[in-house]
């Protein structure tokens, strides 16, 4: 099989340096692969953490998957003024592409304002429709990942600030009407939940912020806890730092995961950051690695040169 090498970093955003949260989807018609991710602001002027709001979903496209092209931001206001988009998750079901996104009204210059979980559909992965904000028992929920854990039956898990930053799960079979089912993953706060299968099981990753936490399960409901991912730093350009909210595309029987770090902040040693303005060490880009199943365990070198199947293979 031929393949294709893809570079370190994989992405960083021409506007704003600092593409965070990222979603990679295949586009159907355009035969191309789509980066969706939350667009901070690190290079604009901040007042508290208004950086990291206001953002828009960004996107760039590939054909094949190795070079990059930023194609602009998402518009998705259904409200009055500027708001704040994050962390869209995007999949296709149902004859149509499903996003459910993270919303905040305005522009908080710090935490405490409430987060909706949005849902919107489209055709084309560029024009969405808004479809209506969830009932999750929550107004801190943000972080959705949807999985079709039977045929007809849709998962949704994801982190409710409410309830100390634990991941919770509702259930759907139309994709906008959601029953929450509960706590699922409760030993320590995260965000971030990405669940998938690979090797012959079903794994969940979600970000604890001293890396990514991996589980896996045998019925999408009970999780044990196993390796820790991307807890220390790389050597490849711009791979420093601790890897943050991560997606995975599974490709037949391999799998990619695509993540967030911050180059220059130095998470993992503090001093050097201190050299650096606010600006540069809230700079993020986006890189990805192989994922695998060793000893029943998921692992990934971060360090490898990560290559996969080439479009025209």
């Amino acid at each position: 099989m031929c393949e294709i090498q893809l570079p370190a970093p994989l992405f960083r955003d021409p506007i704003y340096d600092c593409p965070t949260d990222p979603t990679v989807i295949w586009n159907r018609e355009e035969k191309k692969w789509m980066l969706f991710y939350t667009q901070r602001r690190a290079t604009d002027p901040a007042v508290g953490v208004s950086w990291v709001h206001g953002t828009k979903i960004g996107v760039a496209e590939s054909r094949d998957g190795a070079k990059w092209l930023y194609r602009g931001a998402l518009d998705l206001e259904f409200e009055r003024g500027h708001n704040t988009f994050w962390a869209p998750e995007i999949l296709w079901a149902q004859g149509a592409y499903h996003m459910y996104v993270s919303y905040i009204t305005g522009i908080p210059t710090d935490w405490e304002y409430p987060r909706r979980m949005l849902h919107y559909v489209s055709d084309n992965l560029w024009d969405w429709r808004f479809e209506g904000a969830l009932d999750l028992d929550s107004d801190r929920v943000i972080d959705a990942c949807v999985y079709e854990i039977e045929p007809g039956l849709f998962k949704m898990w994801y982190k409710d600030e409410d309830k100390q930053s634990h991941t919770y799960a509702a259930v759907s079979r139309d994709l906008s009407n959601w029953q929450v089912v509960g706590e699922e993953v409760s030993d320590c706060g995260q965000e971030g939940p990405n669940v998938f299968r690979l090797g012959g099981k079903i794994w969940m990753i979600s970000d604890f912020w001293r890396g990514l936490a991996s589980y896996t399960s045998e019925d999408f409901i009970r999780w044990t806890r196993c390796e820790n991912l991307l807890a220390q730093s790389g050597t490849r350009p711009m791979d420093v730092g601790l890897g943050h909210h991560a997606d995975v595309v599974v490709r037949g029987d391999r799998a990619f995961l695509f993540y967030f770090c911050h180059p220059f902040a130095n998470e993992l040693a503090g001093s050097e950051a201190q050299l650096r303005t606010e600006q540069d060490r809230n700079k993020a880009v986006v890189q990805v690695c192989e994922l695998k199943v060793e000893n029943g365990m998921l692992a990934c070198d971060r360090n490898a040169p990560v290559s996969w199947p080439a479009p025209e293979c």
